[in-house]
């Protein structure tokens, strides 16, 4: 069984649940791709890719809008 790194998705600030968002952006990347060393030498050449780097940050965007809803987009 897969150790449990996240309990919830509920945050108390918009600004963390954008950091959970880049977290479950980055964990998704660690499961699909196991190995870190193959990560690290990917990591050099997406860096500087700028379509990469715009879908990474559509990735985090979409993983924002989850977090946000689950918390009913900090509002009371």
């Amino acid at each position: 069984m897969a150790e449990e790194w996240l309990p919830t998705l509920i945050t108390q600030t918009p600004q963390d649940g954008y950091e959970l968002a880049i977290k479950l952006s980055r964990v998704a990347v660690k499961k699909t791709q196991i190995d870190a060393e193959i990560r690290e030498r990917l990591r050099a050449i997406y860096e500087t890719d700028p379509t990469a780097l715009i879908n990474i940050s559509t990735t985090v965007a979409t993983n924002l809008h989850t977090v946000a809803v689950v918390n009913n987009f900090w509002r009371e």
